[in-house]
């Protein structure tokens, strides 16, 4: 990797991660593409992303249609049973009856709000770490439910501490050492031998030498799209700053340093010498150590941040920071369809008649009566639904800015904005809070990242780069 795109990364990874922490979610882009200079950056709101999904529903349960055929019969002359004891089939109608299914098409959704439960600001990930690490029960929250912030000072108590004014330690008494002079003829030098150093010589010249080479840096960009919320809306652009150079006076060596041999005779003088005749003693004393009674001021307890349920009376938790954070939920969508269910099948139910004696023409039983069951399919139906697949994110997004637009361009995005049915106010070409108010409008609209003017939004707009 080179120089520059180390620099890059470095820069980049820092940027992120100072945004993110003030966000719902983390930012899964921790690298920008390969960046040129002029280009601006912002983290922008990714949508939540849904599917439609398609699901068959019974309205009419899979039944039998029922159906009897007749016994047959001949007839004959003789003095016999007039007709054989049998049983009858009756038919026992099925009986139906309806029940209305109900299926969510559109889930309930749920999201903490700062400010009011109606507020439209999102609370980021930090504000409601610090809100459970405070007391606030946020995983059993209702609907429309509040938290407020109270700090509490830290409190001080008076203690009494023994503490240890000197250590303790030895008094320590010497004996001096004992000495008797002499005279004695002694070497007072060594014949030696010394180095005379010979200076070198130099002569001065100039030189222009680089001192820093050129490179990119990633700056605060000015002028770029007004905040919408409290999230979205920081510019990074990335600025090339030329290389550095600097006209430097050196010493050049002409003739380098040596050096030359002195030879030096030992030298001898006699002297009066001072021997020793006895060693420095020394003798110890202790000395106890030393204490004395104080009373400081000590931390009790540290000051809390304190949250609590907005419906509780604050006053014991301290005081109010004005912070608030409230759970704001939507309602799932709900749809119901109605369906035929059999109650009780079709039945049949067997009748005995008695056998009859006469002398006449007889009706003899050929085939005995039969039932015929035909298998009825099942009615269905389809609905559809939708179901989140996605949850919102940032992301930082190539944008413009005061470093990369121009007023022509921004009438054109005002007049792409109007032909749209969005109002941005006046065209003018001034990129203001309602020119970006409409912006915002559009991008939530299509299903695009909001917080910036990128790239996307003008492609959707159909105004040319």
């Amino acid at each position: 990797m080179t120089k520059k795109n180390l620099l890059k990364t470095a820069v980049l990874s820092a940027l992120v991660g100072t945004a993110t922490s003030g966000y719902a979610a983390p930012d899964m882009t921790p690298v920008l593409p390969n960046a040129q200079p002029g280009e601006c950056y912002a983290q922008v709101v990714i949508p939540a992303k849904y599917r439609t999904e398609t699901s068959t529903v019974v309205i009419k349960e899979a039944s039998e249609k029922l159906q009897i055929i007749p016994a047959k019969y001949e007839w004959a002359e003789e003095r016999i049973m007039v007709s054989d004891g049998a049983s009858e089939l009756r038919v026992i109608p099925a009986t139906f009856g309806t029940e209305t299914q109900t299926y969510e098409a559109s889930p309930a959704t749920s999201r903490w709000v700062m400010g009011t439960a109606n507020s439209n600001i999102e609370a980021n990930p930090a504000m409601l770490a610090m809100a459970r690490a405070g007391g606030a029960n946020l995983d059993n929250a209702t609907a429309g439910q509040c938290f407020d912030e109270h700090y509490k000072p830290s409190s001080y108590k008076t203690v009494s501490e023994r503490v240890l004014v000197s250590e303790a330690s030895e008094t320590i008494n010497l004996s001096p050492a004992k000495y008797e002079w002499k005279e004695q003829r002694v070497m007072v030098s060594p014949a030696s031998r010394k180095l005379v150093e010979v200076p070198a010589v130099f002569d001065t010249v100039t030189e222009r030498v680089l001192v820093e080479d050129s490179k990119t840096m990633w700056k605060k960009g000015r002028g770029s799209v007004e905040k919408i919320d409290h999230t979205t809306g920081d510019i990074m652009c990335l600025v090339e700053i030329p290389a550095v150079y600097k006209t430097l006076s050196k010493s050049v060596l002409k003739t380098a340093a040596s050096t030359r041999v002195v030879e030096e005779p030992a030298r001898y003088e006699t002297i009066r010498v001072r021997k020793l005749v006895s060693n420095v003693s020394e003798s110890r004393v202790p000395v106890p150590a030393k204490y004395k009674n104080i009373t400081k001021q000590v931390m009790d307890s540290e000051g809390t941040h304190m949250w609590h349920s907005a419906a509780e009376n604050g006053l014991e938790f301290g005081k109010p920071t004005g912070n608030q954070i409230c759970l704001q939920a939507t309602p799932a969508k709900m749809a119901s369809v109605t369906r035929q269910v059999v109650k009780t099948p079709a039945s049949v139910t067997r009748v005995e008649v008695p056998a009859k004696y006469e002398t006449k023409r007889v009706r003899r039983l050929v085939t005995d009566a039969r039932e015929v069951r035909t298998p009825i399919a099942a009615q269905t139906s389809t609905v559809t639904k939708r179901v989140k697949i996605s949850e919102p994110r940032l992301e930082w997004r190539s944008i413009l800015c005061e470093t990369n637009m121009t007023g022509g361009m921004i009438q054109n995005v005002q007049t792409a904005l109007v032909s749209a049915g969005y109002a941005p106010g006046p065209i003018d070409g001034v990129l203001g809070r309602q020119t970006m108010v409409a912006v915002e409008r559009f991008q939530r609209a299509r299903g695009l990242a909001t917080g910036g003017l990128t790239y996307d939004t003008l492609d959707k707009l159909g105004v040319n780069k």
